[in-house]
């Protein structure tokens, strides 16, 4: 087995019959495990000039 890691070379061995293979399977990236959402609702381009007031922090109960 090390040598399959090593040179990346299958390792085939016949056994009742079967072929067993043995492989090198690179890790895959824990992001590649997202899956897509659609979590926009409308347009994409109206959010490039979309405007935000400036956020002065929490409002005090008083003011609600």
């Amino acid at each position: 087995m090390d040598e399959v890691i090593r040179t990346g070379v299958p390792l085939e061995i016949k056994r009742k019959g079967y072929i067993v293979k043995i492989v090198v399977e690179k890790p895959k990236s824990k992001l590649a495990n997202l899956k897509k959402h659609d979590c926009v609702v409308g347009e994409l381009e109206d959010l490039v000039n979309l405007k935000m007031p400036h956020w002065e922090g929490e409002p005090e109960l008083g003011e609600l």
